[in-house]
This record gives structure tokens, C-alpha cells and sequence, in this order.
């Protein structure tokens, strides 16, 4: 994929690719010159999908956005607890009615048994003068998991 990217001049500007239950996902945001073919691209990289075996390839144009608009995380919110349905529901529900935006968000299912744990980690951004330790302690309860949340320590480049 990258390779076709690169003979179109395309720049790799954002990615995230991990493998889920066994299949690869990747997410890229890539600047296309102006004077690019989209069909020409699309076909390669669909080609190129094909020849890798990926299961789907989608190409679509992006709306310009400020990247200083973007929210910025300030916590990491950690839930763990055993696996049923409504976990993230409820999570993302609650951040929602407090105006809180959920940056990243990664979930994976531990263990094999009777009971496997339901893992959920995520980045938000927190407003400032929001109590940030009780977000989710009504969450915590009412889907029996437990919640952590703590401040995502700045970063010197």
C-alpha cells in the first residue's frame, strides 16, 4: 500500500493499523497532490489490496479540518470487567452527556474461559473544571466494571 502511495506522491500524514482477532485494519490520512488521479490511485490500491489479501480497500476524500479545532486528551480512562454487551454503550454515553470527546479508543476481549475480561482503554479530553475521578463511577456500577482514570502526564519533544 505504501508503495502505491509513494508513486502517486501521496504523504502518509496519520495511521493506525493493529490487527484484530487475526485481521490486519489500517486507517491512513494521506495528502494527495492536487494533480493526482483518484481512479487511477483507487484502482491501484485495490490492486494492491488484492495482491495482500486485505478483505476491503475504500478510498474517499477528507473534509479539511483546523488541526488546532481538534480536542486535545488530558486522561487516559481505563475499564475492565467481565465481558457483555453495553460496556462501550455505556461508557461513550456517559462521556457524551458530559460534552467529554473521546480521542482513541482500543477494546480487546482477555482469556478464553467461562468469563473473559473485557479490556476497554481510551484517551479523552477532558474540559477543564470537570471532576474527572467520578466520570464514570455510575457506569462502574450499574455494568459492574472497574474504572480508572488518570491524567496523561505532558511530553517534552
Amino acid at each position: 500500500m505504501s508503495e502505491v502511495l509513494l508513486r502517486h506522491s501521496a504523504n502518509i500524514e496519520d495511521s493506525q493499523m493493529t490487527i484484530l482477532r487475526g485481521h490486519f485494519a489500517m486507517m491512513l490520512v494521506v495528502a494527495v497532490p492536487e494533480d493526482a488521479d483518484a481512479a487511477i490511485l483507487r484502482e491501484e490500491l485495490a490492486e494492491a489490496g488484492r495482491s495482500l489479501e486485505l478483505e476491503a480497500v475504500a478510498l474517499s476524500a477528507l473534509e479539511d479540518v483546523d488541526p488546532a479545532s481538534e480536542p486535545e486528551p488530558s486522561h487516559i480512562v481505563t475499564v475492565y470487567g467481565v465481558d457483555h454487551p453495553g460496556i462501550v454503550h455505556a461508557v461513550a454515553s456517559a462521556l457524551a452527556d458530559r460534552q467529554i470527546d473521546i480521542t482513541d479508543l482500543t477494546t480487546r476481549v482477555v482469556g478464553e474461559d467461562a468469563e473473559p475480561i473485557y479490556a476497554l482503554m481510551m484517551e479523552v479530553a477532558v474540559p477543564a473544571g470537570e471532576d474527572a475521578e467520578s466520570l464514570l463511577a455510575s457506569v462502574a456500577a450499574e455494568q459492574n466494571v472497574d474504572v480508572t482514570v488518570r491524567q496523561i502526564e505532558e511530553e517534552t519533544l
